[in-house]
């Protein structure tokens, strides 16, 4: 319910473009892979920013931003899913304690690529998928302990300092 508001909010006020995505829930943590216009992400990432001033009382936390793309051609996903998963995923090959941070975030975004085309193909044979991807694939959700190594990577920002980022200009030297 929060999310839904947040993306009407979005589109009344501002005319943006909708939303769509996939907001995975599990016991521990969350995952969202959202899609719009640039104006609409920058929104939701100032909105969960918003969650770190509230500390232990803040509805999400330790929130990261894994990637933020532009210019995408098409959209992975052609509504907005929801995907619950009850119990632990298990880590597919092995552990990724012994995995860089730039291999974890690949198997991450590999994953939910995975289960693009699976709720596409889905839609595509199906007349109603009622909004939930959570029986369509579950070998395809992200383990928790993947989830876990991305929460405490140092490359990967939480939205404060993505903003922080996005909104300074850049201070090339001048002799490069």
């Amino acid at each position: 319910g929060y999310y839904r508001g947040l993306f009407e909010n979005a589109l009344e006020d501002y005319s943006r473009e909708p939303v769509s995505g996939l907001l995975l829930v599990c016991p521990s943590y969350i995952c969202h892979v959202v899609e719009s216009c640039t104006s609409t992400i920058h929104l939701i990432i100032q909105d969960l920013a918003s969650f770190q001033n509230q500390g232990n009382s803040a509805l999400l936390q330790e929130i990261k931003v894994l990637v933020v793309a532009h210019d995408i051609p098409t959209r992975l996903f052609p509504d907005w899913y929801v995907a619950t998963a009850t119990s632990p995923v298990p880590c597919p090959q092995g552990s990724t304690q012994s995995w860089s941070t730039e291999e974890v975030v690949a198997e991450c975004l590999t994953l939910l690529l995975r289960l693009a085309a699976c709720i596409q193909s889905s839609e595509d044979g199906s007349e109603d998928t009622g909004g939930s991807a959570h029986t369509l694939a579950p070998e395809l959700l992200i383990p928790a302990e993947t989830i876990n190594c991305l929460c405490n990577a140092e490359a990967c920002a939480s939205p404060e300092d993505f903003l922080r980022m996005y909104l300074s200009p850049s201070q090339p030297a001048l002799d490069s």
